[in-house]
């Protein structure tokens, strides 16, 4: 019997070395992006095995349209977006019950400055509504620029720009608002 009988119609060299191509491509932007789209992910389920799972779902969406990335620049945006989406998807396959948490962690024990105003930032970027605190996270977190974060949330730049902006002044506000004298220096 012939062996290309037994496995079925014989593949010639240019469509291994694609498919071998194809691999090496996404071998390398999984190494390249897999922290960002962790931390990411996390970030928007503050879950680790929900985060873990997006990961998994937005790199296999990747292999499967991975061919149509076209420019190696636009890779992180690309799996940023995809993501995105990923999670978007959960919400439409499951209702969840919201229930309020309180943040784990607060031991009780005294904490120095920089993790004190580190905890402060992030409560306050959490409370911003998500249409501020989705660009300002991607800029300062995920160190995108106006164009990536344009292009991953699919808004125009000068809309990124100015959600960035009003983010930024909002933050600055309850900065104000929660100093113990007006006008004292903040660092």
């Amino acid at each position: 019997m012939a062996i290309s009988k037994i496995f079925g119609k014989k593949k010639d060299h240019s469509t291994v070395n694609k498919d071998m191509n194809k691999q090496k491509r996404y071998e390398s932007l999984v190494r390249a992006y897999h922290r960002d789209l962790y931390r990411y992910a996390y970030w928007l389920c503050k879950d680790q095995h929900i985060a873990e799972d997006l990961v998994q779902e937005t790199c296999l969406r990747a292999w499967k349209a991975i061919d149509s990335l076209k420019d190696e620049k636009a890779a992180k945006p690309w799996l940023i977006t995809i993501l995105r989406r990923e999670n978007a998807r959960r919400f439409e396959r499951k209702q969840f019950d919201l229930v309020d948490i309180d943040e784990p962690g607060n031991s009780g024990k005294t904490d120095d400055n920089e993790h004190h105003q580190q905890k402060w930032l992030q409560k306050q970027i959490m409370n911003l509504d998500i249409e501020y605190r989705e660009p300002l996270f991607l800029q300062v977190v995920g160190g995108f620029t106006g164009d990536e974060i344009s292009q991953i949330l699919d808004l125009n730049k000068n809309t990124v720009m100015t959600r960035l902006f009003r983010a930024r002044n909002q933050i600055k506000e309850q900065l104000d608002a929660t100093s113990p004298s007006q006008g004292a220096i903040h660092g």
